[in-house]
């Protein structure tokens, strides 16, 4: 019963405190339609969204979200030196990285994870050949970056998930 009236109970929660935060207004009337769209949106877009993954190991995904944090305070202060730097010490790269997930919401979020990360960004999730095709900002040794989120990202991606 609480699944046909909410489908998406933390999508209707985070459209709702986002409109409340954004919408500058704490009237009743606005708050009113906040809750209205937060209860209607899900509705409209679930037959787009595909079922997502459930959390296997939650305590783990906490510790990847802080390792993702602290990720990208690092990037950051990396891009931020690089850039200031002489651009010809910068080595762009497209580069392929082989997947070993196979489930489409799990490679989503990995590309979504690079992306946070200063310094590179997720272009595709190839799913003919499972391949995530990134751009990264300086990559002089291409292989070391693959490993890097494949150990890194993908790793704990799929403990957390179990897929």
């Amino acid at each position: 019963m609480m699944r046909r009236l909410l489908p998406r109970p933390a999508l209707s929660i985070s459209l709702f405190l986002l409109w409340a935060a954004l919408s500058n207004a704490a009237s009743f009337a606005s708050l009113l339609l906040g809750a209205l769209l937060a209860l209607l949106l899900p509705f409209i877009v679930s037959p787009f969204w595909p079922d997502a993954l459930h959390i296997q190991r939650p305590a783990l995904a906490l510790r990847f979200a802080a390792r993702i944090g602290w990720d990208i305070l690092l990037a950051n202060w990396a891009v931020a030196r690089r850039v200031v730097g002489p651009v010809a010490a910068l080595h762009p790269a497209f580069i392929e990285v082989p997947l070993d997930l196979r489930d489409p919401f799990a490679a989503t979020v990995l590309g979504s994870v690079v992306s946070l990360t200063p310094g590179t960004v997720s272009i595709d999730v190839d799913r003919e050949r499972w391949v995530l095709q990134v751009h990264a900002l300086d990559a002089p040794d291409p292989q070391a970056l693959i490993r890097e989120i494949k150990q890194r990202y993908e790793t704990p991606i799929r403990e957390i998930f179990a897929c």
